[in-house]
């Protein structure tokens, strides 16, 4: 069924660029496939800015409070199937990589089903893959505030014949700056290898 959605949302994403896509980009979300071939973004297009959300352990965080270090950020939720788990998993093998530099990196995961994935839940979740993870969950409100300010898509579905919903969703990992500006954009599939040497790059810039 998701594969499906996805292959769907390419064709309408497709449409829609050759239909002036850019002004979409400006006003809606990222869709899983709207990246076509590439993780460019339109010229004076923003991704990221000012969030308060709850951590797994119930403390208020802000962005603010990941000022100085680097964010790695992807959004999911903890009963996604397949793209989520494979993308956490991703995260912490790039963490492995970075060594002792990882300390300068917030790993975080924002999930976009705030009616289950309570802070118990997420920490739960996070541990599965790293400890340093952080996980946050919000309101409705707030986690489709960060969702409009990252241009996450993400939409509830329920399969033919399940008992509960699931929730279609992009699959980037956002790199943030110490400072929290946008730095990079990695797709679904991409090699651990590759945003290890970004991070390292740009730990050894900043």
């Amino acid at each position: 069924m998701l594969k499906i959605i996805r292959y769907t949302s390419l064709v309408l994403s497709v449409l829609l660029l050759a239909a002036g896509g850019y002004l979409w980009w400006q006003r809606g979300s990222i869709d899983p496939q709207s990246v076509l071939g590439g993780m460019s973004v339109p010229p004076g297009m923003t991704l990221g800015g000012p969030f308060e959300l709850m951590d797994q352990n119930g403390r208020s965080v802000t962005d603010r409070d990941f000022r100085g270090r680097f964010m790695l950020i992807f959004f999911g939720f903890t009963h996604c199937p397949d793209v989520c788990p494979t993308e956490l998993q991703v995260v912490a093998e790039v963490l492995q990589q970075l060594g002792p530099r990882a300390d300068r990196v917030a790993p975080i995961f924002i999930t976009v089903d705030p009616a289950r994935d309570t802070p118990a839940v997420l920490a739960d979740y996070v541990a599965l893959f790293d400890s340093r993870l952080v996980g946050l969950t919000g309101t409705e409100a707030q986690i489709a505030a960060v969702a409009r300010a990252y241009r996450v898509f993400y939409a509830k579905v329920t399969p033919p014949g399940a008992s509960t919903y699931l929730v279609d969703h992009s699959s980037f990992l956002y790199l943030m700056g110490p400072d929290g500006g946008f730095r990079a954009l990695f797709r679904h599939g991409t090699p651990p290898e590759e945003i290890f040497r970004a991070i390292a790059a740009g730990l050894g810039a900043a």
